[in-house]
């Protein structure tokens, strides 16, 4: 009973410490447009971040960029750059930097602040506060968008 109330407790110190190292939207320090520090501390999953990529109800990538890579999905716009050689063109800070708030490294882009809970005009009620991405789907794209490197 003792070492299952000490792997509990273990298991709770680790939950916690992982919570605590996750920077808050507020927190994120942009460097000439750049975020050097990981979001997490916990390295991006590419295969998750090409889910989060391509999926429709959060990012929506695709609404905006065109993507070789995602050539079976439907739809890729043509307002934003193509994104194949991305991770060519940009390194990690960067696109971390592009992804939690393009304006800080674009002026006048259109590209919405995927980690950003404030600062907005006249937001839903229901997502004052709120970011369109976590820390760590941040992580995620961004570890997929480096492995797009031209052919």
């Amino acid at each position: 009973m003792r070492k299952i109330a000490l792997s509990a407790i273990a298991c709770a110190a680790i939950l916690t410490a992982a919570q605590a190292e996750t920077v808050a939207p507020a927190d994120v320090k942009h460097e000439e447009g750049a975020v050097a520090a990981s979001l997490t501390g916990t390295p991006g999953d590419a295969a998750k971040g090409k889910q989060w990529f391509v999926g429709r109800k959060l990012g929506n990538c695709l609404a905006c960029h065109e993507n070789s890579d995602a050539d079976t999905e439907l739809f890729h716009g043509e307002v934003g750059p193509p994104l194949d050689g991305v991770g060519d063109r940009w390194n990690e800070a960067e696109l971390r930097g592009i992804i939690t708030n393009p304006k800080a490294m674009f002026e006048g882009t259109i590209m919405p602040a995927f980690y950003k809970d404030s600062g907005f005009n006249r937001p839903r009620e229901e997502f004052v506060g709120k970011t369109i991405l976590t820390a760590q789907q941040v992580e995620d794209i961004i570890a997929y968008l480096l492995t797009l490197k031209e052919e």
